[in-house]
């Protein structure tokens, strides 16, 4: 009689459990990053008595979750893929709209400047026509400095979005492997799963990846081994590894993303933390947003640098030699943090303005020789043991002739040039319209000339040997953007649809559906009744036998 007692405890034992359980399940259907859960049940071992095995009834073995490695995998790439065109994507399209756009942008400022040039050269001796190019120029300048500005905010924006992303990564990473020290002594001391725990590791880890491409590789003791872009790792065990951020070495308003020693982190490579927020910023950042400020500095240098050079070829309403109407910056030379001599510098400055291109260079010198490379196409485009040297319409040269191995400076032409472009004067009588100092206030073949800037080939296209036009090399640099926009809205709504997809299939594997749980809470609140019952029997039952024993 008592075997049947324990039989129907053990029933009533599961049911109970299994309630619970589904209880559970209930109660985090709407938990972010929760896994179902499921009872799992094994027969009690059955007792022989010579006719035949009686069974024990039942043992619950364990409590599962519900979770598909392959489908987590699937979603976390998936989340580090969309997250970095998304990233990508917002960003570069806050510069499609201020390039293309048509009454902010810089075409119609340039077209507006070379229209009143054309006019002043129609008519050189009138004042009022010479002031409308006059402010026509401020206009222009005024233009280019309010767009480098633009993109200067949006450089400092970049900054915080990165400082954020590694604030978080490093944030779940230290939580992951605190979960991780917990789980492992979770299931050495029980030898049971902690299901809610490991949710809340693979909650994290799903986080994680929405900063930065992550790799989990799962450890024989429960452990996750977590790993960012190209297989840095972050979380080892309970070991975590932080990421840094630091001012860059060529640029101090640059935030780079660092790695290694607390006290001295390497910056890293664009290319080693790709995916994720972090990563998308970071792609734009080198791919869309130095392209573009180098472009439009660019343009800026050049047409203020030819119009100076024609200006100064006339003669002004007193027949005095023109002068610069626009004040140009100079290239940006910057020496290397681990340059071990700070007194050492490089310089740089524009002697041919139609053969500047918007790159940035290097100098090194290595083995008893300089190498200049052109770092967009990755040209090297000189060498030689002693500056200065001439490249690509600039002079360069360092302030030493006894160079130190392994010193380097970064050149950067025009990336801040459209920000240093400003008028030189506003008094209309020194526009140089006129060809000689004799010929009188009706002269205007220096005009002409001025005006004919417009038209000529005379900016060098970034991968290119053959001039454009101003106005073909800002459509080229619109078009480009454009174009890079409008193939990351397709690609990031793909990656969309991508991490819509794979979540789906996750959560219609592993997450609560209501209504399977309520089928589940009938079943066992029978299976709990009838084992009720069933003990309620077996005691009826063993007041006969007193009674027969009476």
């Amino acid at each position: 009689m008592s075997n049947v007692l324990s039989i129907g405890k053990s029933a009533l034992n599961a049911a109970q459990i299994g309630i619970a359980t589904v209880g559970h399940n209930i109660a985090n259907a709407s938990t972010d990053g929760y896994n179902r859960q499921v009872v799992v049940q094994a027969a009690a071992q059955a007792q022989n008595f010579g006719y035949g095995y009686v069974g024990q009834g039942t043992n619950v073995v364990g409590i599962q979750r519900v979770y598909n490695e392959t489908l987590a995998k699937q979603v976390i790439n998936a989340t580090s893929t969309a997250n970095a065109s998304g990233a990508y994507y917002s960003n570069i399209s806050q510069i499609n709209s201020l390039l293309s756009d048509s009454t902010a942008g810089l075409n119609p400022v340039i077209t507006s400047f070379f229209s009143a040039v054309s006019a002043a050269a129609a008519n050189p001796s009138d004042t009022a026509t010479r002031q409308t190019l006059i402010s026509s120029a401020q206009s222009m300048v005024n233009r280019f400095n309010a767009v480098n500005t633009q993109l200067d905010q949006m450089r400092e924006s970049i900054n915080t979005q990165i400082t954020a992303s590694v604030d978080a990564i490093n944030s779940y990473s230290s939580q992951i492997a605190t979960l991780n020290d917990t789980i492992t002594k979770a299931v050495n001391s029980t030898g049971n799963m902690p299901n809610d725990l490991m949710d809340q590791r693979d909650q994290l880890v799903a986080k994680l990846s929405e900063q930065v491409k992550t790799t989990v590789i799962k450890q024989d003791d429960g452990s996750y081994n977590v790993f960012a872009g190209s297989g840095m790792p972050l979380v080892v065990g309970t070991q975590q590894y932080s990421l840094y951020t630091r001012a860059s070495d060529t640029d101090p308003t640059r935030v780079e993303v660092a790695y290694g020693n607390p006290a001295s982190p390497k910056i890293l490579s664009t290319d080693t933390l790709s995916g994720g927020t972090l990563g998308g910023v970071l792609q734009f950042r080198s791919e869309t947003l130095d392209a573009v400020q180098n472009q439009v500095g660019q343009l800026a240098v050049t047409l203020a640098s030819q119009f100076n050079a024609q200006q100064t070829q006339g003669y002004d309403l007193n027949g005095v030699l023109g002068t610069n109407l626009f004040n140009v910056g100079t290239p940006t030379a910057v020496s290397s943090a681990y340059n071990t001599d700070p007194t050492k510098s490089a310089s740089a400055s524009i002697v041919d303005a139609s053969l500047l291109t918007s790159s940035d260079y290097t100098v090194k010198y290595n083995s008893g020789q300089y190498t200049i490379t052109r770092l967009n196409d990755k040209s090297i485009m000189w060498q030689g043991t002693s500056l200065p040297a001439t490249v690509d319409g600039m002079q360069i040269d360092v302030n030493t002739s006894s160079p130190t191995e392994g010193d380097s400076y970064l050149i950067k032409p025009t990336q801040y040039a459209a920000g240093q472009l400003s008028l030189s004067f506003t008094n209309v009588d020194k526009l140089a319209m006129a060809g000689s100092a004799t010929s009188g206030p009706s002269d205007n073949e220096n005009g002409l000339k001025l005006a004919a800037l417009q038209t000529g080939a005379n900016v060098r296209v970034a991968g290119s040997s053959t001039n454009r036009t101003y106005a073909q090399a800002f459509a080229q640099m619109v078009s480009a953007v454009g174009t890079k926009t409008n193939e990351l809205s397709i690609t990031s709504k793909s990656d969309a649809t991508a991490l819509e997809n794979a979540t789906s299939a996750m959560q219609s594997e592993s997450g609560v559906n209501l209504d399977e749980e309520a089928t589940d809470l009938l079943r066992y609140q029978q299976a709990y009744q009838a084992a009720g019952k069933m003990m309620q029997i077996a005691s009826q039952l063993f007041e006969v036998l007193l009674q027969m024993g009476q």
